[in-house]
């Protein structure tokens, strides 16, 4: 299993949000690098939701529940998209200031690469933000 990240501006796409729907599919990605992570998410694999612009914390936990299939957003089919479902909320919320004074999370991609919207977490990465969730 693999662990990874999507960003999502609360006004555009919420947690609540994903928890009211259950399940959503997580198009729109224009990135390169972005891209190559979505095709390679796998049906379990865990995702950190992390709230951007607003809030700017992880706060929930989803899983993939589909793999890279065409983006119904577009016609270009380069594009990918995956379902995720969600799994459980944060006990409590890790902020982007509380990850970036962490040693442990210093080469983490949120805190290297903020603008990119699909990340890998490693293992260690995972355990960690774990730990200051209290999950």
């Amino acid at each position: 299993m693999a662990y990874w990240l999507v960003k999502s501006e609360p006004f555009k796409y919420s947690w609540s949000q994903l928890v009211k729907d259950k399940q959503t599919t997580w198009d729109g990605i224009r990135n390169y690098a972005a891209r190559l992570h979505l095709r390679a998410m796998k049906k379990g694999d865990q995702v950190l939701f992390y709230h951007s612009n607003e809030g700017l914390e992880i706060v929930g936990i989803a899983k993939v529940a589909k793999e890279a299939y065409p983006d119904p957003t577009t016609a270009d089919d380069a594009w990918v998209a995956v379902d995720i479902k969600a799994f459980k909320a944060l006990k409590k919320p890790v902020t982007l200031a509380i990850l970036k004074k962490d040693k442990l999370l210093e080469n983490m991609a949120l805190v290297r690469l903020g603008r990119l919207s699909v990340q890998p977490v490693t293992e260690i990465e995972w355990e960690r933000v774990m730990e200051l969730s209290g999950s």
